[in-house]
């Protein structure tokens, strides 16, 4: 499998990009310029398409894990001869703390080797692809430091150990021996911007990298239930973000497959506006609730002023809108999985759910945007109206499909949240009139979904009105509230859905979908804890939280007869759905006295608080 399996790789950050390396202590994936920019390592869709490995050159075994709350990576190889670390970090700007981390990251990868006993021969094998492996750079040697330019981009690697330059790539050698220290450095800058690519110490990046990802941690001092498993997550999140903007991306990858060999390999290095509002939800779980202000000064930037049109449901991550999507021909794909895709055209697509979305991130928030900035009074005015137009119409879904519009039942149950909670909202949004329009458009979406939503046959929700597919984008009518938990049809409807399209915890989206969706999972176990059922709600989160990998990360998908991850990587979705269903486990053992750390919420209130009545 060129790169190794997805579930394989751990993740670094810097604020702009991503890198994901393997327990082979191989780089497979950067894109250095920012998180949707064009890949420099990228042999997870090719073999060809570039990596950076760092390894014992016998036979070896591994173990790794991230330096406490930090987002830097040590990689333990251990041979018959010896034992060698590698620490892998993104650098932070120098003394960047707290929110201030990835704001003005230098764009460097540092990789420190340090020998721990005996003797180890190691091998490096430096073989950068510009533009997603179509090209392979011009490499110089200039005192220590290895340039390689291509097109717009310019990587200079300095290295402490010789290495060779021969046919677009660099080579060497070294034997790590107890106590020695051998330090790479590789910065990425602009061809034509006029600077050179930064190339500060290996051991002061590492060093600085992990006093500033703690720094940010011990902000943030979530106290519920699995503490540990929401820490990493929030960690994850955070590092998926786009600082300069603080746009969040989906995935930090593009085109890893939802099925091994097959076509739905999608492009999740955007913005969805869909997972910006669970993101705000999550991070206000996980303590996190600081940047709701920048969030939504963010997506009102993005959106501009609404008018009749659909509005844009993902951007880029400085709010770019045309995301056309196209084919990379030229690489294998992950598994042999085709088309490689750069952009989303799911971009163009009418998605009302996000309608609600972010009025309900809004509702929940409302203490941190108060006083409320004409902008965001005017998103949350206009987002309302277009509800009252777009809840008769139908739309793609919020699993993006591509065939035909329907009338999904998740669509108008969030058309309903929107002017439930533009009601909520009432003066602070709109004149009186306003609120009485949304008042009467709310009740007619709630008496649609519950006659056109019900199927007599199956005894439960369906996916769409007047259908007969089953589907669990349904289970979150409870955790929005447009019904109990306990409601009689709705306790049926988890019951259908979870009989007939989970396995060992693993719940798919619809059936014939793959694999497991794992945030439909994490919805399943806020459902169950919703309605009071707390013992097979933690049995099923425990269930899942077994299932990352040895870092603590999900994909998008599980394989539910051979557990393996799928899909782009790490995926928002999951860590969101992990960190919500925590909080809402927590609230559950909470309401029902049971044995739980007290959840700790920034305003003294439940986070679920926005969504009941």
């Amino acid at each position: 499998m060129p790169g190794g399996r997805i579930s394989a790789h751990g993740f670094l950050a810097d604020g702009r990009s991503a890198v994901l390396v393997d327990r082979d202590g191989a780089v497979n994936w950067w894109c250095p310029a920012r998180f949707d920019g064009p890949s420099v390592f990228g042999r997870l869709l090719d073999d060809r398409a570039g990596h950076w490995s760092i390894r014992p050159v016998d036979a070896y075994t591994t173990e790794r894990s991230y330096l406490d709350d930090s987002l830097v990576l040590r990689t333990v190889f251990t041979t018959r001869t010896g034992t060698v670390a590698v620490t892998d970090a993104l650098a932070l700007e120098p003394g960047a703390r707290g929110h201030d981390i990835g704001l003005r990251s230098p764009r460097v990868l540092a990789r420190l080797v340090e020998g721990l006993a005996g003797e180890v021969p190691v091998r490096v094998d430096y073989q950068p692809r510009f533009e997603y492996g179509r090209v392979r750079g011009y490499l110089t040697d200039t005192g220590g430091v290895i340039g390689a330019t291509a097109g717009a981009t310019r990587l200079d690697l300095r290295s402490d150990t010789p290495l060779h330059c021969a046919e677009g790539g660099a080579t060497g050698g070294f034997t790590a021996r107890a106590g020695s220290v051998h330090r790479f450095t590789l910065g990425y800058a602009p061809t034509y911007d006029g600077g050179e690519p930064a190339l500060p110490d290996a051991d002061r990046v590492v060093a600085d990298a992990v006093a500033g990802w703690r720094s940010w941690a011990d902000l943030h001092d979530y106290r519920g239930l699995y503490r540990d498993q929401v820490r990493r997550s929030a960690l994850v999140v955070q590092g998926m973000t786009y600082q300069p903007s603080g746009a969040i991306v989906a995935a930090a990858t593009t085109s890893l497959p939802e099925q091994l060999g097959g076509d739905r390999n999608y492009d999740y290095r955007y913005v969805w506006v869909r997972d910006f509002s669970l993101t705000l939800q999550a991070l206000w779980r996980a303590a996190c609730p600081d940047e709701a202000n920048r969030q939504f000064a963010w997506v009102a930037r993005a959106m501009g002023r609404i008018d009749d049109a659909p509005v844009p449901i993902m951007y880029g991550v400085e709010g770019e809108r045309d995301l056309t999507e196209h084919p990379l021909d030229h690489l294998a794909g992950y598994a042999h999985s085709r088309p490689v895709l750069v952009g989303n055209d799911a971009w163009r697509q009418r998605q009302t759910d996000v309608l609600g979305e972010i009025l309900d991130a809004a509702w929940l928030m409302r203490h941190y945007l108060d006083p409320m900035s004409p902008e965001v009074r005017h998103l949350l005015h206009a987002l309302a109206d277009q509800a009252v137009l777009d809840w008769h119409r139908p739309d793609a879904g919020m699993w993006e499909a591509r065939d035909a519009e329907r009338h999904y039942l998740s669509s108008k149950v969030q058309c309903w949240t929107a002017l439930d909670r533009a009601v909520r909202f009432g003066p602070r949004i709109g004149e009186p009139a306003d609120v009485a329009r949304w008042a009467t458009a709310r009740d007619e979406v709630r008496a649609a979904v519950l006659s056109r939503g019900w199927n007599e046959r199956l005894g439960a929700y369906t996916g769409a009105f007047d259908s007969d597919e089953l589907d669990a984008s349904v289970l979150i009518m409870p955790l929005v509230g447009f019904l109990p938990a306990d409601d009689p049809r709705m306790r049926a409807t988890v019951d259908v859905v979870e009989r007939e399209l989970s396995r060992d915890g693993l719940l798919r989206r619809w059936d014939g979908d793959p694999a497991g969706f794992v945030i439909c999972s994490f919805w399943l176990v806020g459902c169950l804890a919703e309605a009071g059922d707390l013992d097979r709600a933690r049995r099923l989160f425990d269930q899942l939280a077994a299932r990352v990998n040895d870092l603590g990360l999900y994909a998008e998908q599980i394989d539910q007869a051979t557990g393996e991850q799928l899909g782009n990587f790490p995926q928002a979705f999951s860590h969101i759905g992990l960190i919500n269903a925590a909080g809402r486990l927590t609230e559950a053992a909470e309401r029902l006295g049971a044995t739980a750390a007290p959840a700790r919420h920034p305003s003294g209130a439940g986070a679920t608080e926005g969504a009941r009545r």
